[in-house]
């Protein structure tokens, strides 16, 4: 039975690194965003709304789910909560939730 070729490892730098390190707020890259849409036609990925933006705008409405949907993460990894250092809690400072 042939094996399965394993996934390759998600870099944060070094060619092909697609997501922000941890300490630089986690997430990914403009160019990260820009190679999956690429390999994913007709996807809508966009980067993370880090500035200042009006109330009741698409961009506020965009950090005000992600903000709702990483606090559920939140719940689920408790560890992840717990840690200032974890992806999760850098992710969520940078998206200002």
């Amino acid at each position: 039975m042939p094996r399965k070729k394993a996934k390759p490892i998600r870099r944060t730098t070094g060619k092909g690194g697609n997501y922000r390190p941890t300490k630089k707020g986690a997430g990914m890259t403009k160019k990260g965003v820009k190679a999956y849409r690429k390999k994913n036609p007709g996807s809508k990925l966009k980067t993370a709304v880090t500035g200042k933006v009006k109330k009741g705008s698409k961009a506020a409405k965009r950090r005000k789910s992600y903000c709702a949907r990483s606090k559920g993460q939140m719940k689920k990894f408790p560890k992840a909560a717990k840690n200032p250092n974890s992806r999760l809690r850098q992710a969520r400072k940078r998206w200002k939730c």
